[in-house]
């Protein structure tokens, strides 16, 4: 806490380190300037002080004869008087002279000294650019610093291994994602195959087709939650689609996908879609969609609403998801986008789902360099607000 006012308080910690490292180069100058320029003028003062100070004088006999003593001290005190004036004269003309030189170079000191720290600091503005250009998919790029073992120099080999850790971590984790999909989906895809041609056994007794079919929704329910685990930890790695994409034909393609109207609680869709543009993959973004809709309608309450709105706001589209529902407290909304953490009564059945709905959302909203907010309504359910910036906004963010 202390340091950060501090970095309120004191403008030099809001400049960057070329500044800093210029300022510092000028006014050590100054300041050592300054002192060889006092010290030059004090020792000149006394050298001219001890040169030109006239001493007794020696007054010839022929001009001393007829010359009264108190015109030859006169003649004493006017000569000492022009020394010393003429003494002051050169001390001042000296000290005009030096000020405007140390001015001079002094302005030069300032500029030699920004190129000797933009001199100093290429080497991590090189570390920067790498830092702010590496992504998940280009890890395998290097500093490769070359030059005397400095700090910089060190600093570079640490964050040249650093990313030699950071990629076989992520391809490790590709790995297992892949391994995973094929080795988890495969079972259950035959287990479900099993229990559907049992079910079209005729010579199957009533019994046998009543532990079918609760198997078989056992087994929907674990296929639905090995798939939210591996959009879960898909979404969350770097985008490998960028493209822009009218965030109105996403929301058609989830409507065509999406039963609007379930048996059990008829809900109305109110829709106001503009035009939006967005920047990512398309499906992750259809995927976003779905479940913010699926979750608007299956947390609601018999003849409830749900209302779709799309709109852009500056260089970023907006998605607000709005539906009526249950209460939902306003310290338990957080929580909602959690993996496996949903509200209690209807939501912590397992049967209703898996509690990735809002994870999967915010890991794809994330990944996109956008930002996913709720808010509890008083009347009950949730307001839900997506925002997905644009191309050019996505590059400055990465940058």
């Amino acid at each position: 806490m202390k340091q950060r006012a501090w970095g309120r308080v004191l403008p030099w910690n809001r400049l960057g380190l070329r500044m800093r490292l210029t300022l510092l180069y000028g006014c050590s100058f100054f300041v050592a300037g300054s002192l060889l320029l006092w010290s030059t003028y004090l020792i000149t003062g006394q050298a001219l002080d001890q040169q030109f100070s006239p001493g007794p004088r020696v007054v010839s006999g022929e001009r001393a004869e007829g010359v009264p003593g108190d015109a030859v001290k006169g003649e004493v005190f006017l000569q000492r008087v022009n020394v010393k004036q003429r003494a002051d004269g050169v001390l001042d003309e000296m000290l005009r002279s030096s000020l405007i030189i140390m001015i001079l170079i002094g302005v030069i000191a300032f500029v030699l000294g920004y190129l000797m720290a933009d001199r100093a600091l290429r080497p991590l503005d090189r570390v920067t650019e790498t830092a702010r250009r590496l992504s998940e998919s280009t890890l395998h790029e290097r500093i490769g610093l070359r030059g005397p073992h400095d700090e910089v120099k060190r600093l570079a080999d640490t964050f040249d291994a650093m990313l030699d850790r950071l990629h076989r971590v992520f391809e490790a984790q590709r790995r297992f994602i892949g391994n995973a999909s094929h080795e988890l989906r495969t079972p259950l895809a035959i287990n479900r195959t099993i229990l559907e041609v049992s079910l079209e056994e005729p010579a199957a007794s009533p019994d046998l087709k009543a532990l079918a079919r609760a198997l078989l929704g056992t087994n929907a329910r674990y296929e639905r939650l090995i798939e939210g685990l591996l959009l879960l930890a898909q979404s969350e790695q770097e985008l490998a689609v960028r493209k822009s994409i009218d965030l109105r034909q996403v929301i058609r393609a989830v409507e065509e996908q999406l039963d609007l109207q379930p048996r059990k609680r008829p809900v109305t869709l109110h829709q106001d879609l503009r035009a939006a543009l967005a920047t990512g993959d398309p499906l992750l973004l259809e995927r976003c969609v779905y479940n913010l809709l699926e979750n608007a309608i299956k947390y609601n309450v018999r003849d409830g609403d749900v209302w779709l709105r799309l709109r852009e706001e500056g260089e970023e589209a907006v998605v607000v998801v709005e539906n009526t529902g249950t209460p939902v407290p306003p310290y338990d909304v957080d929580d909602l986008f959690e993996p496996f953490r949903r509200l209690q009564g209807d939501r912590i059945r397992s049967a209703r789902g898996a509690g990735l709905g809002l994870s999967i959302v915010r890991a794809i909203v994330d990944a996109h360099g956008g930002t996913v907010t709720a808010e509890a309504r008083p009347e009950g359910g949730l307001t839900v607000t997506m925002r997905l910036p644009r191309l050019e906004r996505q590059a400055a963010l990465r940058a």
